[in-house]
């Protein structure tokens, strides 16, 4: 239970924080800036394993990579 609202109170936040505005008032879209899928995987992954701000944005900035690197190194408990 405490996973679960760990992962949602991260999620939430990273969100917030890496979130784009949504209320333009241009119907042109010049840029879209956001979190991706990798990014919010790899910040519980690492917040999960390390229980560090810095590592989990670090790991962030990374993305798929530590994803991949997590999949490939991770020891079955």
């Amino acid at each position: 239970m405490k996973k679960l609202i760990s992962f949602i109170l991260l999620l939430t936040l990273s969100c917030l924080a890496f979130g784009h505005n949504t209320t333009a008032q241009t119907s042109q879209t010049i840029y879209h800036s956001g979190i991706g899928l990798g990014s919010v995987i790899a910040v519980v992954i690492s917040w999960d394993r390390n229980k560090s701000i810095f590592f989990a944005i670090i790991h962030g900035i990374f993305g798929w990579l530590y994803v991949i690197y997590f999949a490939l190194t991770r020891t079955k408990a």
